[in-house]
């Protein structure tokens, strides 16, 4: 008789359970669109947050408030074409407000373990921005 050693179980982040569905209706609620990052710099009063001001394709723009300060330089954003959250309510964050949400994924680095509960910080995990393959005009609805 040969014992085996169970195999570890995939960390809940690696491998997050999914949600319950949704009605497509609700889905269809979110008004998802690309924008252009024009300038980003640090949160006046946040240190995990950034200050991003976005082409959307309206005429004023729009500034959102995101959480990525750790993995992203503000001077390597500039230019680059991401997929935001349009029709979020607007809220002040720190003194900011934010109109939208800059869309992530999230994603264990090599060797990082998480238990249930916990949070890593940015040695153990990596977050990246959801940016489109090929340019197109900011406003662009994604579907």
């Amino acid at each position: 008789m040969t014992s085996t050693t169970p195999s570890t179980p995939p960390s809940p982040a690696a491998n997050p359970e999914p949600l319950a569905p949704i009605a497509y209706d609700v889905f269809a609620k979110l008004d998802l669109r690309v924008a252009t990052i024009v300038s980003a710099e640090p949160h006046p009063n946040a240190d995990k947050l950034l200050k991003v001001k976005l082409d959307d394709g309206t005429p004023e723009g729009r500034q959102v408030c995101a959480g990525i300060k750790a993995w992203y330089d503000p001077a390597t954003l500039v230019g680059k074409q991401v997929i935001i959250v349009a029709n979020l309510e607007p809220r002040q964050l720190r003194g900011e407000i934010s109109q939208g949400m800059i869309l992530a994924a999230t994603d264990l680095k090599d060797g990082a373990v998480l238990t249930e509960g916990e949070k890593l910080g940015p040695d153990g995990r990596d977050v990246v921005i959801l940016t489109v393959a090929t340019p197109v005009r900011p406003g662009s609805k994604v579907s």
